[in-house]
């Protein structure tokens, strides 16, 4: 299992080192030996790779719990506002490595494993990846919860401890695959349960009028069993909380089974309860109106509302009150964050808890409510705005809609008042939609029941203000702001990519993890052709790494010289993946018609999961698979051009991704994309992009100049206007030969000879339906797309522009994102205040 220290080992180490803290070696191999030797003892005398694995995780853990104690008791003592940030989604992948560089603890670690001869590497493989997220909108709020635990905030996440987080995902044959991802198999060492603060969460029942108000009777009850999981921040020693819950059945069983002497039946029938966090919804972009769904909402919400409110009145703030009054006070120390409109039904939840159980009046409970929550919108797709039928929460939660409707009611006044008369506005502002089955717009509920609304991006948030919020922004404009997201420099840049960390350092010393705008720094070296070459071999060596992974995972030989051309995200229409792989084609096609021509070669990687039931996602995935094989086995083309679809993408293989790649695709239809986080991971790594004028790509363009970027295609207005006079895929096809013969080879079986139809529906979507105009952008981005190859065969210019790619990245640290919403939404200021090592003596 012991191997030396690779050149890339040693580079990481001394990167590590020279930023983080170095702590005593000897004391993590006495750590590191306990914990192995309690694991041998307990089970068998021969340790497996997965013993090592956990003996490190539970001595690195030894050195996080210590701070973790202490930042908790901190916050008690200090009794600041508290953020709770909460989310039906956190895709953290993996903790150990990301834990050790955040409490200074790798250098050390690195070399006691060294001096005992195992391979940290290895060992960093055997933890699964926690992905309980589809994509951007989970990544995101994980790289909150590092920024908030970075910049010191009061905070803790709440979501859901999933037993099957996102899918496995299997190439077979050509086609997806989906298989469980079954990440607690082996058990979590970083989770701490708490069965000592489980709460009781209600479903069903009936609401009865009482003397002392209305009560929610007769229901089922499923207890929220808390797992806490931590997050440090960097290098401050604070240690902050991500709460999930699992779902356990009450202990009264059915007596009905008893009776009937049906034990059996009695211990399944409890397992049902248990459904509810069983597994993640593998949708992204796609609203799915399902019963299971619409309890794994509320039973986040109810579990995650009850704790916080326990929080607040064990607070030095509450205590100091009458608890009636302390109640009525609460906005004052709780800020929560709903992280898009899964948690939405948090608001009827606590007006709930305000009038029912603390009995405050309607008024007062509806200060506290939109005093206390803020909403962050992710979409304008309209398949993805969640609207929930009367009947099933009528059914599952009858005490929430009657407050619905009461609040719509009170809402519909208010409007009336403002607008006499107008009964279309009313009728786009309400929130009880009556068209068709009656149903609740849970966005419209999350505004009116919110102090503030956030897009992502500026230009998202500019379409949420003229479009798809456009009455509510009217009468609310002080309510919406925008919060352009980040990412955490920490995992997406010090963690994957050491080599170009150490670089920075050397430049500009070592507190850009914290201070990511001091990359701006490196403007001055842009042209200089040391730091070029310096550059250019740290990307180098992060390319033969992962030609390396793929020739072993794929059989692909790669050209580790070539562009390593990549788009990774969820696979879906508006992200245009079809696009890429026209030009694909048309790259083939152009090598077939003249093999000596000059040609830049190119490693073309597409990867990203297709929700198991996205018909049109999975066949374009199949394309992708079919095109590639013929590309990859013709020998006319060798390594000129080389297609390889990035299996089971997911954060881990990200992190190997983004350092290794040369260009970013960016290629939504302009107004589609909220933001994009996937394009500032490889901004921050030197990848130049090739995109549309949309999400946070507008921004990174104002970043960086235009100059540095290869923009092309139709901008929202330009989009818009196509829309209005009609859009017409056969006009572009039959005024481009390029594109004509790629669209005839798809169509006419080219890439699929057994099966000549197999890609009809594909083609005719192209031609037919196609609501993201593909083909109208095609042009520009075949232009675009041969500037980009010229530029790359003059490196000098390339290496210039990716340099001023990384050093204009300081915008999209997340910290930056979670400093704005502190200030300007939840009422807090970040620090930077660091408190005392807990393994230091003083």
């Amino acid at each position: 299992m012991s191997r030396p220290l690779s050149e890339l080992d040693k580079r990481k180490q001394i990167s590590v080192r020279g930023i983080a803290q170095v702590e005593d070696v000897t004391e993590v191999k006495k750590g590191f030996n306990r914990h192995l030797h309690f694991s041998l003892i307990k089970d068998r005398n021969v340790a497996t790779p997965r013993d090592y694995y956990f003996a490190l995780a539970h001595c690195v853990k030894d050195h996080l719990v210590s701070r973790w104690i202490r930042t908790q008791q901190h916050y008690f003592e200090k009794d600041p506002k508290r953020v709770y940030y909460v989310s039906l989604e956190f895709y953290m992948g993996r903790a150990l490595q990301n834990t050790m560089i955040n409490i200074g603890l790798q250098g050390t670690v690195d070399e006691a494993l060294y001096q005992m001869g195992l391979d940290i590497e290895e060992l960093e493989d055997m933890e699964q990846d926690a992905g309980l997220g589809n994509g951007g909108l989970g990544r995101l709020a994980a790289c909150f919860l590092d920024s908030m635990a970075t910049l010191a905030m009061p905070a803790v996440g709440y979501g859901i401890r999933y037993d099957y987080g996102i899918f496995t995902q299997r190439i077979r044959n050509f086609e997806q695959s989906e298989e469980p991802d079954d990440w607690l198999r082996f058990g979590c060492p970083w989770e701490k349960a708490r069965p000592e603060y489980m709460i009781p969460v209600n479903f069903f029942g009936r609401v009865m009028d009482t003397p002392d108000g209305k009560r929610w009777t007769d229901t089922q009850i499923v207890y929220a069993m808390p797992y806490d999981n931590p997050v440090p921040g960097y290098n401050n020693n604070i240690v902050n909380t991500l709460r999930l819950w699992s779902a356990k059945s009450p202990i009264e069983f059915n007596l009905k089974f008893f009776n009937d002497g049906d034990y059996i039946q009695a211990v399944l029938d409890r397992n049902l309860a248990e459904n509810i966090s069983r597994v993640l919804y593998p949708n992204d972009n796609m609203f799915e109106g399902k019963e299971l769904r619409l309890k794994q909402q509320y039973f986040l919400s109810a579990a995650s509302l009850a704790d916080i409110v326990r929080r607040y009145k064990s607070s030095k703030f509450a205590q100091a009150k009458n608890p009636h009054d302390a109640i009525k006070c609460m906005h004052e120390k709780v800020a929560i964050q709903l992280n898009d409109t899964h948690p939405s039904i948090s608001i009827p939840e606590l007006m709930r808890i305000l009038m029912d159980d603390e009995k405050l009046s309607w008024d007062d409970a509806w200060h506290v409510t939109t005093n206390v929550f803020a909403y962050t919108n992710h979409t304008v797709l309209p398949e993805a705005l969640e609207r929930w039928p009367t009947s099933l929460l009528q059914s599952m939660l009858p005490r929430h809609l009657e407050i619905i409707y009461q609040i719509n009611f009170l809402w519909m006044q208010q409007i009336d008042k403002l607008y006499p008369g107008d009964f279309d506005r009313m009728r786009r502002m309400s929130m009880v939609e009556e068209d068709g089955e009656k149903r609740i717009n849970m966005a419209r509920l999350s505004i009116v029941g919110s102090h503030a609304v956030n897009g992502v991006a500026a230009i998202h948030t500019e379409i949420l203000k003229r479009d798809l919020f456009r009455d509510f922004f009217e009468i609310f404009p002080n309510k919406f702001q925008n919060k352009t997201n980040g990412i955490t420099p920490r995992r997406w840049l010090l963690l994957c990519n050491p080599g170009l960390a150490d670089l920075i350092c050397e430049k500009i010393g070592d507190e850009w993890p914290v201070h990511l705008e001091q990359l701006a720094q490196l403007k001055k070296w842009a042209k200089d052709p040391s730091f070029q070459r310096a550059v250019a071999k740290v990307k180098q060596e992060n390319k033969f790494k992962l030609a390396s992974i793929l020739e072993h995972d794929y059989g692909v030989k790669i050209n580790p010289s070539s562009m390593f051309d990549i788009q990774v995200k969820r696979i879906h229409e508006y992200k245009r993946q079809l696009l890429n792989l026209l030009y694909i084609v048309c790259m083939y096609n152009r090598i077939k018609r003249d093999p000596t021509a000059n040609f830049v070669p190119r490693t073309v990687m597409i990867g990203g999961k297709a929700a198991p039931g996205y018909y049109m996602a999975k066949k374009i995935i199949q394309l992708i698979c079919k095109v590639g094989h013929a590309v990859n086995n013709d020998p006319i083309v060798g390594d000129k051009l080389k297609v390889i679809y990035l299996e089971n993408y997911r954060v881990t293989l990200a992190e190997k991704i983004m350092p290794a790649s040369d260009l970013s695709q960016q290629l939504s239809t302009a107004g589609t994309e909220a933001s994009g986080t996937g394009n500032m991971k490889f901004m921050l790594n030197g990848a130049l992009t090739v995109g549309t004028l949309d999400g946070a790509n507008i921004e990174m363009a104002e970043e960086m100049g235009m100059e540095n970027i290869f923009i092309f295609g139709m901008t929202v207005e330009e989009v818009e206007a196509l829309h209005k006079r009609g859009y017409n895929a056969w006009d572009y096809y039959n005024r481009n030969a390029e594109l004509k013969q790629c669209i005839d080879q798809i169509s006419g079986g080219y890439y699929s000879p057994g099966n000549p139809d197999e890609f009809k529906d594909v083609t005719n979507m192209l031609m037919q339906y196609d609501r993201f105009l593909t083909f109208a952008d095609f042009d520009d981005y075949v232009q675009k797309q041969d500037i980009v190859s010229d530029t790359y065969a003059n490196q000098a210019k390339w290496l210039e522009m990716s340099i001023h790619n990384i050093a204009s990245s300081g915008k999209f640290s997340s910290d930056r994102t979670i400093s704005e919403y502190a200030r300007e939404i939840w009422g807090i200021e970040p620090s930077y205040e660091k408190l005392p090592n807990p393994h230091e003596v003083v």
